[in-house]
């Protein structure tokens, strides 16, 4: 995931209206109480960032809610009073935790039966703070009470016996977790429902003042048997606490807890399913359709004009516009509007505004660096009775056609060459979380963004970085690999030169039959890699599946990311399925291949996409590396956000800001950043999100 301009929606998190949360967060991430989950969800779409702090623990977690069943946290705790390691390995940081929860409902609420779910916390890190739980909850008027049972940390006062331990005598007790970074990020199932468990619940009171919740809970956890031997004091096993909702995107939490303490956090949400996106007051209000006064058989449209306002209004850079019996057919490639049935509506409405009276079909042929992708085809008169609302849209979502584009015998109408160059400027941020050197690294850059067009299918990109404000300096220590170092030399990279040239290529695509593409690329392929590679895909039209291939030869690029480039060169390349699942509008993404440290593996893609483009996923990576060579972490995994940042402007765009938390950098399972994707070029393909958004087609 491409890191740059992802900072913007972490800023802006807290002004964004939505729907106001059904449940709030608990002190580790994830709805629940205080210290212990229940088993409520948010809605599907929820984005929380929470911080909370409990002496001696400073908890940080990024909070997803992919679906209405299923809930994923990801977390960093900071423990005051230990040291990340020896003074000269970390100096005074403390130490940092990372983890991933996860939790899973197994029933939903009805009138008589309780809401229930599965957990596990910390199930992917090093298991300081692992603990699996079955909880139920059941509301009643304003209070909602909730009783569970858990294993390992929320259930460390082991109040009851192990009722597996009459399947088996191993789950009678629990593996102690440690500390050591060498089993940190492994998934160890042989510690999962061991031990003697504990119950624990509570109540959540919702008081008649409406930004007023109070919790109250039984803590299963006697804080006896604290990770690091780091023991607390626990005067008593209720915790009381409240949560303020200062507006529809903040929530203020304080709390008493183990009868000593007091804890207080911050919870920034919001739901990118269900909020409504900024009104588009800065876009160009779609022509109105007038009448029509022209003969049928004459010709008095301005060509010329039309592709003005179509790429004005539209946002469609036309190549050209032809005519086949009673069809006008444009040529061109979308640059502003993210959702394909608002531009095909737009370019609708001016074609009826100029186009003879004979003419009944308006087709876009919808392309992307010279190839065609798919065809769009609107019959005129079910879209005028549809726009002036004398019928309903399903008529017109029935005689909508999109095909694959074909060569066919057309009469030029208009033909133009488009300006060849063109450049953005923009704010670039990356970062790096929980090292041992510095908690936060981070980088703010100026960026210029360039393209140029020698033909719609050969150009040139390049992308020029200024750095602001960098931290890191501090990154000192870039851990033990038994991998050659292909991506932990960052520090170098981010710190050696102010200005950089990140990428620098040049580019060819071509459609090597109706629904194969291809492209080939040379340069300066991303900051750490030069060569040139080339990939293909094959996507058929109106199938939920493809299948790509892709091949490139590397050598490691001098850490002034300027010209010169270092010893280390290698070819990397995977085979990748893509399938549309129809399951909850998951893609699965499975490639297998070589990686950049010459190791071996797969990588295991699972993303939701909302109606709105907003996609939440996760990857896993598993490759020849072992443990002790892949070092801390075990194996590469993680989570992202990809936002449209035409949710969140007042303006329409295709930019999008992507988001990516991965626990740690390392060399194993690392891949190429690729600037562009032939699956990303064609995702006009995309049938689901044109159907799901087409009431923007006469918007």
């Amino acid at each position: 995931m491409n890191p740059r301009y992802g900072l913007y929606p972490l800023l802006v998190v807290a002004s964004l209206a939505s729907a106001e949360p059904r449940y709030t967060q608990n002190d580790f991430g994830g709805v629940g109480l205080l210290q212990t989950p229940t088993a409520r969800m948010a809605p599907a779409g929820e984005i929380s960032i929470n911080a909370s702090r409990t002496d001696p623990y400073s908890r940080y977690s990024f909070s997803l809610q992919p679906f209405d069943w299923m809930e994923g946290t990801f977390r960093y705790t900071s423990i005051s009073n230990r040291k990340y390691g020896a003074q000269d390995f970390s100096g005074d940081q403390s130490y940092k935790d990372k983890a991933f929860d996860v939790k899973f409902r197994l029933l939903q609420e009805s009138r008589w039966a309780p809401e229930i779910a599965l957990g596990g916390r910390d199930v992917g890190g090093t298991g300081l703070f692992s603990s699996e739980y079955f909880v139920g909850n059941k509301r009643v008027g304003d209070l909602d009470f909730s009783l569970g049972l858990a294993w390992g940390y929320i259930g460390n006062r082991g109040e009851l016996d192990n009722p597996l331990g009459w399947v088996d005598d191993r789950f009678k007790n629990r593996p102690v977790p440690t500390s050591d970074v060498n089993n940190a990020g492994s998934f160890d199932a042989n510690a999962y429902f061991r031990g003697r468990p504990s119950p624990f619940g509570g109540i959540n009171w919702q008081t008649p003042w409406e930004p007023l919740s109070l919790k109250l809970e039984y803590d299963g956890n006697d804080y006896q048997h604290e990770p690091l031997n780091n023991n607390q004091k626990q005067s008593s096993p209720f915790n009381i606490g409240m949560v303020f909702k200062a507006n529809d995107a903040i929530d203020l939490t304080a709390a008493f807890e183990r009868g000593n303490t007091a804890m207080f956090g911050i919870t920034l949400h919001t739901n990118f399913a269900t909020r409504t996106a900024p009104a588009k007051v800065s876009d160009p209000a779609p022509e109105p359709l007038v009448e029509r006064t022209s003969e049928p058989g004459t010709s008095s449209a301005d060509w010329a004009d039309v592709s003005r306002r179509v790429e004005e209004n539209a946002g469609y850079k036309v190549e050209r516009i032809t005519r086949k019996n009673s069809e006008v057919v444009v040529y061109g490639e979308q640059t502003r509007y993210l959702y394909p049935p608002e531009a095909v509506g737009r370019a609708a409405r001016i074609l009826d505004n100029s186009a003879d009276d004979d003419v009944q079909w308006f087709t876009v042929v919808d392309t992307r660096y010279g190839q065609p992708m798919v065809e769009t085809s609107v019959p005129r008169k079910v879209f005028r009775d549809v726009a002036n609302q004398e019928r309903p849209l399903e008529d017109l979502r029935r005689s909508t056609e999109q095909n694959v584009p074909l060569p066919q015998q057309e009469e030029l109408l208009y033909a133009q060459q488009p300006d060849p160059f063109s450049y953005n400027v923009g704010l670039g941020y990356n970062q790096s979380i929980g090292g041992p050197d510095n908690f936060l690294l981070y980088q703010f850059t100026a960026d210029l963004d360039s393209e140029y067009r020698f033909t719609p299918s050969l150009w040139a990109n390049g992308l020029l970085s200024v750095n602001l404000i960098n931290n890191y300096d501090d990154f000192k220590y870039d851990a033990p690999s038994g991998l050659p170092r292909v991506r932990t030399d960052i520090r170098q990279y981010m710190t050696t030169s102010n200005v950089t040239l990140p990428t620098f290529q040049l580019n060819k695509t071509a459609r090597l039959d109706q629904d194969l593409y291809g492209m080939v690329y040379g340069g300066y392929l991303e900051s750490m890699y030069a060569g040139a590679g080339g990939e293909l895909l094959y996507r058929p039209m109106n199938q939920d599946w493809a299948l790509g291939a892709n091949l490139d030869l590397v050598r490691q690029r001098d850490f002034d990311q300027h010209f010169g480039l270092r010893d280390y060169q290698t070819a990397t390349g995977f085979v990748t399925l893509y399938w549309q699942t129809g399951f909850e509008d998951i893609l699965a993404t499975a490639s297998a291949g070589r990686y950049l440290a010459r190791d071996w593996g797969g990588t295991l893609d699972l993303s939701r996409q909302f109606r709105n483009g907003v996609r939440f996923g996760a990857w896993v990576t598993l490759t020849t590396a072992s443990k002790d060579e892949y070092g801390e972490g075990s194996f590469d995994k993680g989570m992202y956000v990809s936002i449209p940042f035409d949710e969140l402007m007042s303006s329409s765009t295709m930019r999008r800001a992507n988001l990516s938390w991965d626990p740690l950098t390392r060399d194993g399972g690392a891949r190429l950043n690729h600037y562009y994707s032939l699956y990303d070029l064609t995702d006009g393909r995309d049938q689901t999100m044109f159907q799901n958004l087409f009431g923007r087609i006469v918007k």
